[in-house]
This record gives C-alpha cells, structure tokens and sequence, in this order.
C-alpha cells in the first residue's frame, strides 16, 4: 500500500512537487548569487514551466485521489494545468526585457511568478473545500506582491493597495462559505457536499454556496466583483497585468466549474441562477465599460471582464457540452490575451512605453507586420470567423442553446455585437489614421509570443481536433 501511494504520488503529484522544489532551490539560488541572479533564475523558471507542461502532456491518462481526497489528477485539471504553466511561461519570456529597462531586474518576480503558478495548479486539482482555499490563497499571496513590484511607482504601488485589500474581502467571504458549507453538509470535500445537499438545500448552505461563488468570481474579475480590475490592470507592470488576464484565469475557472458541477449537481437550479447574473453583468459590464476607453490596458481589463461572462455562458449550461465549451473557451482567450498583451509590451518610443490607443495610429505603415498580428487578435477578441475566438463564442452559446438558456445565448451575442466596436476601432486607428510615432523594435520573445498567438487564432478553424478533442476529455471526466 505504501509503495502503491508513493507511485501514485510521484506519478500524478510530480508538476507540483517540481515546481516546489524550484520554488526554494531558486530561493536559495537567489540569495546567494544577490543581483546577479536575475538572468539564472529566469532561465531556470522557463525550464521549470516547460518540464511542468512537458509531463503534463506527456503523463498517463489514469485519475487518482491524493492525500485522502483533498487532490484529485484527472483529465480537466490537466487540461487547464497546461493553460496555466503556458500562460506562466509567456509572461515570464515577455517581462525580461521590461524589467532589465524598468530596473526592475529582481529575481524574485520570477520566483514570485512560479510560486504563484504552484498555487494555481493546487487549485485545479483542489477536491476539497480546505484544499481550495489554501491553493486560493497561496496564488494570492504572490500575486500581491507582484502587482506592486514596482515600488517607485505609485500607480503600481495603488494597484497592489486595492488588489490585497480587496483580494482579503474576497476570501474572507468564501471561507464565511465554505464554514457554512461544512457545518450543512458536515463534510469539506466536494463528494460528500454533493452527497449531503440534495433536492431543496438547507438556506444556510445556499448561503454558503453563494458567499463561495463571490469569492471566486473575484478571483475571475467577474462583475459585480470586478471593481478592482480596471486599476489595478492599468496600475500594474504590463508583464504583471499578462499574467493576472492570463494564467490566474485559468486556474480560478477551473475551480468554478470543479466546486460546482462535483460538490453541487444536484442544485443545479439553485447555482445556475448566480453563474447567469454574473455572465449578464459581466458580458453587459464589458461590453459598454471599455467603449469611452483610451488606456488599452484598461480597455483590455474590461475586456477580460466581458470575456470571462462569455466562458460563464458555458457553465451555466450545467452540463458536459458546457463544460468542453468553457476548456475551449479558455484555451482560445488565452492565446488571444498574450497576444495582445505581447503587443502592449512592443508599444515603446525612445525606449518610454506608451499605453493609449491613439500610439497605435498608423502602425500599419511603420510596422505593418505587428499591425496584422494585432488586428487579427481583435478580429478573433470580437468573435469575427474564421478566427478562434469566433469558434469559442460557438461551443459555449451552443452549450447554452441545448440546455434552452435562450436568452442568455441572445444576451450573449448582443453583447458580442456591441463589444465589436471597440475592438474595430483599435484595427480602425491602426490602418486608417495618420502614423504615429514608430515603435522601437521589440525583443525577439515579445514577437515571438505575438506572432504564435496569431498563427493558433487563424489556425484553429483548420485543425481544432487536438483543442476540442482534450476539451472533451477534460469536460468528460468532471461528470
């Protein structure tokens, strides 16, 4: 039996455990080495990810529950891993350069970045309540810190302000939900939950429900819980912002869909009335917010916002299709947001980073191969086809459809359709208006990063199987 557990420890626990060796060998590294540690410990964090994605893709296709329950290693947790480690990786490539010109160059942002990632795998895979909040809470701690990297900078200082303070009010309310949830059901893991709470739920575990869903709908910047994303997006170093739209979405998606479709599958009717009002505010919220803005990383914020009502639409479905359409979903917004971030990175004049949307003028005649790598991520961020982002909209309106949530799925594409307009605006500044300054000529990594999120969002129509084929195995495998 013991010898059972440890195979079964090293084979499902291994990314985990990789990266929380690294964690404290980098720690270690890095006080010794002092200053001259930055470039060591960003090469050794990008080979750390790789190898955490690498095993991932590669392991065994088995489930298995670890540490009495409390993590479980199925398909779905592996499949949103990988968007996780990726989106960890890509903002780790595109800060070096940022922080080496912002002085910044500390060898604790990639550590903060890995151990921030170790929190959000733990929650991928939490299976129960005390094991989501600790993952919840260990991906927050880092996060913190590095929305204030830049301590001189008062805006990025105010951003780490509202981030921790509101990010305290968040998981005090979930484990106000979570207390509520052990006293009803008398247990903590989601199997249990869901055995206990069945037909009409007592109204305190309602509340708990409801207190747990705010506070992960904060996790996700999804609205009325999103008052802290705007600032801080703006406020924060551009690879910092990366990240928050990225990696941390993937993870708190991921334990959305877990707590709710494991520990509450038989009150469907009771959670799907709060995942519809925050995908309406949220596709609503995002639509109109970001049509007076100017500062793209704030557009980009509201677009988040909008963005994950859309992934809301699927998980209201309450079902298997809903759930594949979700894992798309994300997959698709993952690769659409470092792109557009990678191009937010590019924006720099005389070696001075600009953010707003009129920089971009005329980038077509001074960069015209930036230009159409960036205007194809704004087709695909409106949901025009051929394009991903027009296949994701698909899967998780056509989960939407067949559990007749037809209003919702109308909402949806209204929402779409306004959005639209600013997203085309941005392609309207960058071909139509006269050239603005040009940009310097942006690091090989940050192009890179650009131009792969491009050629997957224009690829995807002609060879969706590996995408859709692991979405169906993950949904499958959270039923």
């Amino acid at each position: 039996m013991t010898m059972s557990f440890s195979y079964a420890l090293a084979h499902h626990f291994l990314p985990e455990a990789i990266l929380a060796v690294g964690v404290l060998a980098l720690i270690l590294l890095g006080a010794w080495r002092g200053a001259r540690a930055f470039a060591l410990v960003n090469e050794l964090t990008v080979g750390l990810l790789t190898l955490a994605i690498v095993i991932l893709m590669l392991g065994g296709k088995t489930e298995a529950e670890l540490f009495e329950g409390a993590f479980i290693d199925d398909a779905f947790a592996r499949f949103m891993k990988v968007l996780t480690l990726v989106g960890s990786l890509a903002t780790v490539l595109m800060s070096v350069d940022y922080l080496r010109r912002a002085k910044l160059a500390k060898f604790e942002f990639p550590v903060l970045v890995l151990l921030s990632t170790l929190g959000m795998m733990l929650l991928a895979s939490a299976n129960n309540l005390i094991a989501l909040y600790l993952g919840l809470e260990l991906m927050s701690l880092a996060l913190y810190v590095v929305a204030a990297f830049d301590r001189d900078d008062a805006r990025a200082s105010e951003a780490g302000l509202k981030y921790f303070v509101l990010g305290a009010l968040s998981s005090g309310m979930m484990l106000y939900g979570a207390s509520l949830l052990y006293g009803f059901a008398g247990t903590v893991s989601f199997d249990g939950i869901a055995k206990a709470i069945t037909g009409a739920p007592p109204l305190g575990a309602t509340f708990g429900l409801v207190f747990v869903l705010a506070g992960l709908a904060f996790k996700i910047s999804a609205a009325p819980f999103h008052m802290w994303t705007p600032d801080v997006y703006e406020g924060a170093p551009t690879p910092v912002t990366a990240f928050f739209a990225s990696a941390t979405k993937m993870a708190a998606i991921a334990i959305t869909a877990r707590i709710v479709e494991t520990a509450f599958p038989s009150v469907t009717s009771q959670w799907r009335q709060i995942v519809i009002f925050l995908s309406v505010a949220s596709m609503l919220l995002g639509a109109f917010a970001a049509i007076g803005q100017n500062n793209i990383k704030r557009l980009m914020a509201y677009s988040s916002i909008g963005h994950m009502g859309f992934a809301l639409v699927g998980l209201a479905a309450g079902s298997e299709a809903g759930v594949r359409g979700v894992a798309i979903y994300m997959a698709m917004y993952l690769a659409m947001t470092l792109g557009v971030f990678a191009a937010i990175l590019a924006m720099r004049v005389d070696g001075r980073c600009v953010e707003t949307i009129p920089d971009l003028a005329g980038l077509s005649r001074t960069n015209g191969v930036t230009a159409f790598f960036l205007a194809m991520l704004m087709f695909s961020l409106a949901g025009i086809p051929p394009l991903g982002g027009f296949f994701a909209k698909y899967y998780v309106f056509l989960a939407a459809v067949d559990a007749e949530l037809y209003p919702l799925a109308v909402l949806g594409v209204l929402a779409s359709a306004i959005a639209a307009y600013y997203y085309l605006r941005i392609v309207k500044v960058i071909y139509f208006d006269e050239p603005a300054p040009a940009f310097d000529a942006a690091p090989i990594s940050v192009r890179a990063v650009l131009a792969v999120s491009t050629v997957f969002m224009l690829g995807f129509w002609l060879y969706p199987a590996p995408i859709v084929e692991a979405a169906s195995a993950a949904a499958k495998s959270l039923f």
